[in-house]
């Protein structure tokens, strides 16, 4: 019944994360961390993000924007192995604190970089891949605060979902060598992720009709409830349920 559920809630987040680029794993993660822990949930949701993120490419594969990849992933790659390396070395109370902290602030840190009108060029992508590298190889899910830097840069629709994923592709595999390189991806693990990561394919296939329709107004209302319910989810597990 525990399958059953994660897989019914995977393929939603799967079509949600399919039509705006993320949520999968804000979606997933509270629900993985309470079954599995925190040390085992943030692999899980790595592998099954790498074949999200993977289904979003090939859904939009001629869109994708291969400068502004350049430059975000030539930080990226390097800050997500740091980042990685460090959640492997910290106590799992301080993970949840860490996820659900950053969820919550990630709320209202969108709506500042949105509400200023920001606009970035390519190269300012190395900078933005610097951090969001590092907090994406400790957590499993920065795209709330990614986002605004992409459409900052101009890509929208088809050409934003693509060069993310791309670019979140490449964190996941460098998380998931780096997990495999210090015993922390054993073979259940990894067959967890690939069953949690095809619900999220499915999903992402199902989005692609939705994208034009979708109301940006209310997704980000939306977002924001997710966001909020994730880090309280997350918090109380870190502060107040037994371990």
């Amino acid at each position: 019944m525990i399958w059953l559920a994660v897989l019914a809630l995977g393929l939603g987040a799967g079509t949600l994360s399919g039509i705006v680029g993320f949520g999968a794993s804000i979606m997933l993660m509270p629900v993985l961390m309470l079954v599995f822990g925190p040390l085992e949930a943030v692999p899980i949701m790595a592998i099954a993000a790498l074949l999200a993120n993977f289904s979003r490419v090939v859904v939009w594969w001629r869109e994708v924007d291969w400068r502004a990849n350049a430059f975000y992933c030539v930080t990226a790659i390097p800050a997500a192995a740091l980042g990685a390396r460090t959640l492997l070395i910290l106590d799992a109370r301080i993970i949840e604190g860490i996820l659900g902290g950053m969820f919550l602030l990630m709320i209202p840190a969108r709506r500042w970089l949105l509400a200023r009108g920001l606009r970035i060029d390519a190269w300012h992508l190395t900078f933005v891949g610097a951090g969001i590298g590092f907090l994406s190889g400790m957590v499993a899910s920065t795209g709330p605060i990614n986002t605004p830097f992409f459409l900052a840069y101009g890509l929208v629709k088809g050409a934003y979902l693509s060069t993310e994923a791309l670019g979140s592709m490449a964190i996941g595999i460098t998380k998931a060598v780096v997990f495999q390189r210090f015993n922390a991806l054993p073979l259940e693990t990894v067959a967890r992720g690939l069953i949690v990561g095809g619900s999220l394919m499915i999903g992402s296939r199902l989005a692609k009709g939705f994208v034009l329709r979708l109301d940006a107004h209310q997704f980000r209302l939306l977002m924001d409830c997710l966001l909020a319910g994730a880090g309280l989810v997350l918090l109380l597990g870190a502060f107040v349920l037994p371990h």
